[in-house]
């Protein structure tokens, strides 16, 4: 199989090149990604946790999926099709925000991402694939935050970075921190 490429881009957004995915972590390029975060209509969100032979961050609780858009792909394209592959959910996605981060991860890699975060709501149930998700969840914000405050290695890094976010993003309540 050959390996998945992904588009490099300076910190504007502007793309500056293609290289392989592994190559971008293993020199920490700065390159596109996509995080999706999906609720049900209880307003519950819908986590995974990764399969433990993901090459970073196994194991670890997250948003619904992630993904980095192929030479060619929207974003939003590259958002719908990966929350299809992983989590097995369609739904009407629209993109929140993105921001850029970079993070020391696991295995010699890094992290360092501009990521385009979307969101979406639906009650389907999810039917993962288990290549890339180990289990998923549902849970209410509140019961999120305090597991988060509890327990931080449990969850991504990129995840802890913007739970609080998106939850402001899509006009519900923050609680006190």
């Amino acid at each position: 199989m050959k390996e998945p490429r992904v588009i490099l881009v300076d910190e504007n957004n502007n793309p500056t090149g293609v290289t392989g995915k592994m190559d971008a972590h293993r020199n920490a390029l700065l390159h596109r990604a996509v995080s999706v975060f999906v609720v049900n209509s209880r307003g519950e969100w819908i986590l995974q946790r990764r399969a433990l032979g993901k090459y970073h961050s196994n194991g670890l609780w997250t948003n619904t999926c992630c993904t980095h858009p192929e030479p060619g792909e929207t974003n939003k394209d590259a958002a719908t099709r990966r929350l299809k592959e992983e989590m097995g959910i369609t739904t009407e996605l629209r993109e929140l925000f993105s921001f850029i981060y970079r993070e020391t991860l696991d295995n010699d890699l890094t992290e360092y991402e501009l990521d385009h975060v979307f969101y979406g709501v639906t009650d389907n149930i999810p039917l993962i694939n288990r290549e890339e998700a180990e289990e998923w969840k549902t849970i209410s914000f509140s019961d999120l935050h305090a597991d988060i405050t509890e327990n931080p290695s449990s969850y991504t890094c990129w995840f802890r970075k913007i739970y609080l976010r998106v939850n402001e993003s899509t006009g519900k309540i923050t609680p006190e921190i």
